[in-house]
């Protein structure tokens, strides 16, 4: 019997005959050839994909073999998932007095090892070069720590047979995670905030935001930690507001939200309404509503104006809003997609009543309230200090007189309370363009002053709101 240790970490193919008795159709590797092959994964030194074939002796013939391939640690940073391979890593020892699939050590049987993976393996074996290996390797930081078929953790392995090193080494990664878990959290937090800082009012909404996201980033840091916590689905929810109130920019946000804690695989944000799902024949709203909940999974679908989904009254003309609908109910279980439902508090209404699953799929209500003259001073602002440059007030600026309380003042003065019920945060993008049109105007061709040809005063403000009342 030859004398050998290896661990072999990708997924293999039984090679060679299995007959006891049997010879090899190639000469069989010789003991210094096989300690060559498997070097490298106990030293990490560098090297190529290499074909690697061991085999048992006994009484001058071969009756078991492996072939298979190791990786080179540059391959292993390429393709960090070959070490969470569990199809089974150890997938083709066979031992012909009992067809057991073990791990050999010299020749002694060292445990079962079907569907592991080589940190469950090396950890169990207190091979502490390849547990260093498996957890501290750049690009790995995602290698599976969960537990084996017998619900054994890497960690438990490795405390449960002695392996004081490899116990010392796991531990020590778990504490790096978790720091690491704990410092991606806070930017996480910190971009929520960013984000947050540019919706105005809707301070329950933004507590409730700041809950799921807190809650989902300490799972993660739960996890680890090793510990097992449920899965997390978003809920559904309804947006109720008069439009211009922000619910498709808060929709986009927790696109965002979601998908930055890893609840979404996707930001994407489906905006529908009736006409996107809704056909005109029997037979069309199906594959019609059908198309458009496949194009948002993994997303959100924002439904906006879902009350147009439900007629008024009731008619002797079939209508097909309500068939959208139980559509769209029918997937809201499955965890792949957010439903978002927009539209007036009151006619929305009629959606709630019209299906006795509402309630019970969506579970969180937002209602966004009208905006005042100081919340619309507030959105102009925020506006103009993110303008992108694809936006036409790109590169433009206020002037020192534009602040808040003044620009809240010119609004209240310059439209009423109907104007600004009916447009809320509407009314901001059209003034902002009137009033850089006024600039245009109000300029002679003489101004060669960089600053002046790029600010807007309260003048080009009141002479851009004045336009709307017209």
């Amino acid at each position: 019997m030859k004398e050998f240790e290896w661990l072999i970490v990708d997924s293999f193919k039984i090679g060679g005959h299995l007959v006891d008795g049997g010879n090899w159709e190639a000469p069989p590797p010789t003991v210094e050839e096989e300690r060559n092959y498997l070097y490298f994964f106990w030293k990490g030194c560098k090297g190529v994909r290499i074909t690697v074939k061991i085999c048992q002796a006994h009484h001058g013939s071969w009756v078991g073999s492996v072939w298979g391939s190791c990786w080179s640690p540059k391959a292993l940073h390429d393709k960090p998932f070959l070490l969470n391979e569990r199809n089974p890593v150890i997938r083709g020892i066979y031992l012909a007095r009992n067809g057991l699939l073990k791990l050999f050590h010299g020749n002694q049987l060292m445990g079962n090892y079907i569907a592991q993976t080589p940190l469950h393996v090396a950890a169990g074996n207190d091979r502490d070069q390849i547990v260093n290996f498996c957890s501290t390797g750049k690009g790995l930081r995602k290698l599976n720590w969960k537990p084996n078929m017998y619900g054994e953790t890497p960690l438990h392995m490795a405390a449960k047979n002695g392996c004081n090193e490899a116990v010392r080494l796991l531990l020590a990664h778990a504490k790096r995670r978790a720091l690491e878990a704990c410092s991606e959290a806070k930017a996480k937090m910190d971009e929520l905030e960013k984000e947050l800082s540019n919706i105005v009012g809707l301070q329950e909404l933004k507590v409730q935001l700041r809950k799921w996201a807190k809650g989902m980033l300490l799972d993660e840091r739960r996890r680890a930690l090793g510990l097992k916590v449920g899965i997390r689905r978003p809920p559904h929810m309804a947006f109720l507001g008069n439009p211009g109130t922000g619910k498709t920019m808060v929709a986009r946000v927790l696109g965002k939200l979601l998908h930055m804690v890893g609840i979404l695989p996707t930001d994407m944000v489906t905006e529908v309404q009736r006409t996107d799902l809704v056909g005109e024949f029997v037979g069309h709203t199906g594959p019609k509503t059908r198309r458009k909940i496949q194009e948002a999974e993994g997303g959100i679908l924002f439904v906006d104006e879902a009350y147009r989904l439900i007629p008024m009254q009731k008619s002797d003309d079939k209508d097909y809003g309500l068939e959208a609908l139980e559509e769209i109910m029918s997937v809201m279980d499955t965890g792949k997609i957010v439903v978002i439902f927009a539209g007036y508090s009151e006619p929305m209404k009629r959606v709630i009543a019209s299906n006795e699953g509402f309630c019970r799929r969506v579970t969180k209500f937002f209602h966004f309230s009208d905006f005042n003259s100081s919340d619309l001073a507030n959105i102009l602002h925020i506006k103009m200090n993110n303008q992108t440059e694809q936006s036409l007030l790109y590169g433009f600026k206020l002037d020192s007189s534009c602040s808040l309380d003044a620009i809240a003042r010119l609004i209240e003065r310059e439209t009423t309370e109907k104007q600004r019920k009916e447009m809320n945060g509407g009314l901001v993008d059209p003034m902002l363009v009137n009033a850089r049109e006024n600039i245009d105007l109000r300029l002679s061709f003489d101004c060669i002053d960089a600053d002046e040809l790029c600010t807007i005063t309260l003048e080009d403000l009141e002479a851009g709101i004045q336009l709307l009342s017209h």
